[in-house]
């Protein structure tokens, strides 16, 4: 008999399944497994491959399964559904990750550690909270319309409505104030915990030496530096920082054919809070160039001169991306390019 060469396995709360695969791909078994015998299983398999897809709890099934020995590789959702033949079970989801990972050109994830998904939740929490708080202030920007009070955009200036929920004079109805009220205590609660979340951040970026080269490069703070290094796998993952930036996701769709070259917009796959965080970052160094200027010979004022500033702030968050890989994977910190004369 063959002997197992790969083994796909669906992941699921309760009951897992398992599809096992000859080296020359022949179908050797189909197995459902509770959770609970879902490591005893795989301690008394021979050493093989054993894919996952990537998606919830797969990184800490892939580090229990990796402990007995096995090459546990994961793959992203979006490359194992063209292998489902038709039905949707999970017997043909298994056999798809079963083949998908015995394809020699697949793409796969890197496995997180405990100590890297327990850095990448301040992040998510952070998120989370940031949120919350947008839909504070919109409420309170909605609410007081209706009264005529209104205010610039932006969270900066919210207290200037704060200060008309608070006054008794201001004309607000009692029952909407007490209401709204509300809305500010909360909103002020979650602007403490954003604050203290930042401070977190602030400080683990000052302690992380990888961090503090990432802040060298203009337009990398200590969130983005730290959300790098939380976020993003080793920098050997990727050949080149382009591939990085691709996997960011500020690379355009592509619908070339024919030989013809046809670039769309950015796309909107790829790790998307490092993406949102370093298209914002270098929309502030636009802004502030714009408003100040740069050297006329400098990448950034060549592209400004020619191009629209939306493209040339996914220029830059593309460039930061690269020059970020560069230091990681190569070491050294940043050093600003000589404007030529």
């Amino acid at each position: 008999m063959a002997e197992v060469s790969t083994i796909g396995l669906d992941l699921a709360k309760h009951v897992f399944q398992a599809h096992g695969a000859s080296a020359a791909g022949a179908v050797l078994f189909r197995k459902k497994l509770r959770r609970e015998q879902v490591l005893s299983f795989f301690a008394g398999q021979p050493r093989c491959r054993v894919a996952l897809e990537a998606c919830a709890s797969a990184h800490h099934w892939a580090r229990a399964i990796g402990e007995l020995g096995h090459e546990v590789k994961l793959i992203p959702p979006a490359y194992v559904k063209p292998f489902v033949k038709r039905q949707k079970n999970d017997a043909a989801d298994a056999e798809a990750i079963c083949e998908a990972a015995q394809r020699p050109t697949m793409r796969f994830v890197a496995v997180k550690s405990e100590a890297k998904q327990a850095a990448a939740v301040i992040f998510r929490a952070r998120d989370l909270l940031v949120g919350q708080r947008t839909q504070i202030i919109n409420a309170l920007r909605g609410h007081l319309g209706e009264y005529g009070l209104i205010a610039p955009q932006g969270p900066s200036n919210i207290e200037r409505l704060i200060v008309q929920v608070e006054d008794p004079t201001s004309g607000i109805p009692a029952a909407a104030r007490a209401c709204l009220v509300r809305l500010v205590a909360v909103l002020r609660h979650l602007q403490d915990e954003i604050a203290e979340l930042d401070k977190a951040v602030a400080a683990r970026a000052k302690a992380d030496a990888a961090a503090r080269r990432l802040m060298t490069v203009p337009g990398i703070g200590p969130l983005i530096a730290t959300a790098i290094e939380a976020l993003a796998p080793p920098a050997e993952t990727f050949r080149s920082g382009r591939d990085f930036a691709a996997w960011v996701g500020l690379t355009p769709i592509q619908r070339s054919t024919g030989g013809k070259e046809r670039l769309g917009r950015t796309s909107r796959m790829g790790e998307r809070t490092l993406q949102r965080l370093l298209i914002f970052a270098a929309s502030a160094v636009v802004r502030w160039a714009k408003r100040k200027g740069v050297p006329a010979g400098s990448w950034l004022g060549r592209m400004l001169a020619r191009k629209p500033p939306m493209l040339v702030i996914v220029a830059l968050a593309n460039k930061n991306a690269r020059v970020a890989w560069a230091l990681l994977a190569k070491g050294g910190t940043y050093r600003a390019p000589a404007v030529a004369a």
